[in-house]
C-alpha cells in the first residue's frame, strides 16, 4: 500500500492574526492520534500581502509567531507522527483581504475579477526572502519540513504559467528554493505542483521540463494536483452546491440576478465531474522523470485503490475532514471506502468564519 499523507486542507481556525487557536492545535493532534503519519497544514501565508480571503488562515510570517506553532508541532511529534508546513503567497488570488493585491503581472483571475499590480523585480526579492524566512521560522517551530505551494494557480503557481507571465524575473522559484536551503541548511522542501490547469492548453513536455528542474534543485518530495482557483471546484470534484455558494460565497452572493442567470451556467457547464483517482495519469508524468519521491492527491476513496497505487504516497484530503480515523479503518479492512461524498461543502463553507468540519452532504 502506498503511504497516506494528510494533504494541505484550509483550517479556518487561526486568529486574526494568523496565529494558530485552540481548535487548530486540537485538529491536527488528533490526526496524529489517529495514526496519520505524516500531516501537511493548510497554506500559511508569508505576508500580509499573501493572504487569502478566507477568514481564520494561519501566517507564519513573523517570529513572534514560532512558540504558537511549536505547541501544534510538540502535540503531533507526541503522538508519533510528523508535520509539513505549507508556505503560500495567494499573489492575483484573493480579495477582501485589506491590502493591496500583487501578482506575476496585472492580468485578474476570472473568479476573483480583481486586477492586481504586477509585482516590481525588487519586491519579487523580497517575496523571495520571506519565503526563505518563514521556512526558517518552521524550523525553529519543530515542524518536519516545509511545502512549497506552486499550485491551485498561486503567486509562485503564476510564475509558472504562460498566460500570465509576461516577464524575464521567471526564476521565482528556483530562487526561492536557494534561498531556503541558504537559510535552512538540510530543511526538507516539499513543493504542491498542478500537472495541468484549465486556463492553458495543457503541453505534457512543459510538466515534464518542471520535473526536470526540481530534479536539479533536489526537491524532497512533489505532490501532484491539478488547476487554479479560476475554476476551483475542478481542483477538489464532485458536487456543485450551488444553494451554498450563492448564499454564502463572497464573490457571487452579492451577484446580479442577470450574472446568476447567464454566467454561471457557463462556469458549471466547465467543472469536470469527479472521477476515482483523477489525477494519476499527470503523476505517472511525473514520476517516470524523477527520482524523488511522487505524492498524487485526488478522488482516492477505496482502500484497494490506495493499496494497489503505483506511487510513492497517497494524499488525502477531503476523507479525513469526514473520518480523522479513516486510516485505521483501512488498516482493518483493505477494502474499507470512505463515508465521504465529495458533497463540497466542507470547500464552500472555508469562504465563511466557520471553521473546517464536514457537513456529511445534509446541507447547511
Amino acid at each position: 500500500m502506498a503511504e497516506m499523507i494528510r494533504s494541505a486542507t484550509f483550517e479556518g481556525m487561526a486568529d486574526k492574526n494568523g496565529i494558530p487557536t485552540a481548535e487548530y492545535k486540537k485538529m491536527y493532534e488528533n490526526l496524529a492520534k489517529n495514526q496519520v503519519k505524516t500531516i501537511i497544514t493548510g497554506f500559511m501565508f508569508i505576508s500580509d500581502s499573501g493572504r487569502a480571503m478566507h477568514p481564520g488562515q494561519a501566517g507564519l510570517d513573523h517570529p513572534d509567531k514560532i512558540a504558537a506553532f511549536k505547541e501544534i508541532t510538540d502535540a503531533v511529534h507526541q503522538h508519533g507522527s510528523k508535520i509539513i508546513a505549507q508556505l503560500a503567497h495567494t499573489g492575483r488570488q484573493t480579495t477582501n483581504t485589506g491590502f493591496e493585491i500583487v501578482g506575476v503581472s496585472g492580468r485578474k483571475s476570472s473568479y476573483f475579477n480583481e486586477r492586481p499590480r504586477g509585482l516590481a523585480t525588487e519586491e519579487i526579492y523580497d517575496m523571495i526572502v520571506r519565503f526563505a524566512n518563514c521556512a526558517l521560522y518552521a524550523k525553529e517551530a519543530g515542524f518536519d519540513g516545509i511545502q512549497l505551494h506552486a499550485a491551485h494557480g498561486y503567486l509562485i503557481h503564476q510564475f509558472l504559467l504562460d498566460s500570465l507571465n509576461n516577464r524575464t524575473d521567471e526564476r521565482f522559484l528556483e530562487l526561492i528554493i536557494k534561498e531556503i536551503r541558504e537559510k535552512t541548511g538540510d530543511f526538507p522542501i516539499w513543493i504542491k505542483i498542478s500537472g495541468a490547469v484549465d486556463i492553458e492548453k495543457y503541453n505534457e513536455n512543459k510538466l515534464i521540463r518542471l520535473v526536470k528542474l526540481l530534479n536539479k534543485l533536489k526537491i524532497d518530495l512533489i505532490e501532484v494536483s491539478y488547476g487554479s482557483m479560476d475554476y476551483a471546484l475542478n481542483i477538489f470534484r464532485g458536487g456543485i452546491p450551488l444553494h451554498a455558494v450563492l448564499h454564502y460565497n463572497p464573490i457571487y452572493r452579492n451577484k446580479s440576478i442577470l450574472y446568476k442567470l447567464f454566467v454561471l451556467p457557463f462556469i458549471r457547464a466547465k467543472i469536470k465531474p469527479f472521477t476515482p483517482m483523477y489525477n494519476m495519469k499527470l503523476a505517472r508524468i511525473v514520476k517516470e522523470n524523477t527520482d524523488i519521491p511522487v505524492a498524487v492527491v485526488g478522488g482516492f476513496r477505496l482502500g484497494c485503490e490506495i493499496h494497489n497505487c503505483d506511487m510513492d504516497y497517497v494524499s488525502l484530503c477531503r476523507p479525513f475532514i469526514c473520518e480523522p480515523d479513516f486510516l485505521l479503518k483501512l488498516k482493518k479492512d483493505r477494502n474499507y471506502q470512505s463515508k465521504c461524498t465529495n458533497c463540497n461543502l466542507c470547500a464552500i463553507m472555508v469562504d465563511t468564519d466557520q471553521s473546517l468540519k464536514c457537513y456529511g452532504g445534509n446541507g447547511i
